[in-house]
C-alpha cells in the first residue's frame, strides 16, 4: 500500500466548512486507510493499494462532489514526493528571503507556459517549476504579488493549489518514507 497526501483545494474558504472529521469520514468510506488530516486547510493522508493515480484523483472528487454540493480539486502526492518537495532548494541564491510558497499541479505545465511564467517574474515575485510544482518566492507579503493562484493556473493552463513551504516540511517530518 502506498501512502498518498491529498491536496485539496479551497476546503474551508469562501464561507464553505468542513469538519476534519468528516473529511476523514469522507475519505475512509472510500476504502481508504489510515486516513489522517493535517491541519484543517485541506491535507488528508492515507494509505491506498490503488495504482492508477488519476483513477483515484477522480474517484475522490466524484465522492467528495457529491457529499458537499461543489466540487472539490484534489492533487495527490505520495509522501515520498512530498519530502522531495520539501527538500529541494528551488531559490538557493535567496536563502532567508521572502516567503516560499508551493503550487501543486495538477500536471506538469508546457515549456511555452514556463516560459510565459518565467517572462513574468519581477521585483516581488520568483518562481522555478520543477515536473508538477511550482515553486514561488514572495518578497514581503501576497499583498506585494501581483499573482494569485488562479492567475498562475491560468499562465500554466493547469489546475493548483498552493501550499507554504513550511507546511510541506512539517507533513514531511510527520511521515517520512
Amino acid at each position: 500500500m502506498t501512502t498518498f497526501v491529498a491536496f485539496l483545494r479551497a476546503i474551508n474558504v469562501g464561507g464553505r466548512t468542513v469538519k476534519m472529521q468528516e473529511l476523514r469520514g469522507l475519505f475512509s468510506s472510500l476504502g481508504l486507510a489510515d486516513v489522517e488530516t493535517f491541519i484543517a486547510s485541506g491535507n488528508v493522508i492515507f494509505r491506498s493499494a490503488a495504482r492508477n493515480e488519476a483513477g483515484l484523483t477522480t474517484k475522490i472528487e466524484r465522492h467528495l462532489a457529491g457529499a458537499l454540493g461543489y466540487g472539490v480539486d484534489t492533487f495527490l502526492r505520495t509522501t515520498a514526493e512530498v519530502e522531495t518537495i520539501a527538500e529541494f532548494d528551488a531559490f538557493p541564491a535567496a536563502a532567508g528571503t521572502g516567503g516560499t510558497y508551493v503550487a501543486l499541479l495538477s500536471a506538469a505545465p508546457g515549456r511555452q507556459a514556463v516560459q510565459k511564467l518565467m517572462g513574468m517574474r519581477g521585483d516581488a515575485d520568483d518562481f522555478n517549476v520543477r515536473g508538477r510544482e511550482l515553486y514561488w518566492r514572495i518578497l514581503g507579503g501576497f499583498s506585494d504579488s501581483k499573482f494569485s493562484g488562479g492567475l498562475l493556473e491560468k499562465t500554466l493552463g493547469v489546475r493548483a493549489t498552493v501550499r507554504n513551504i513550511t507546511t510541506l516540511r512539517r507533513l514531511a517530518a510527520k511521515y517520512p518514507t
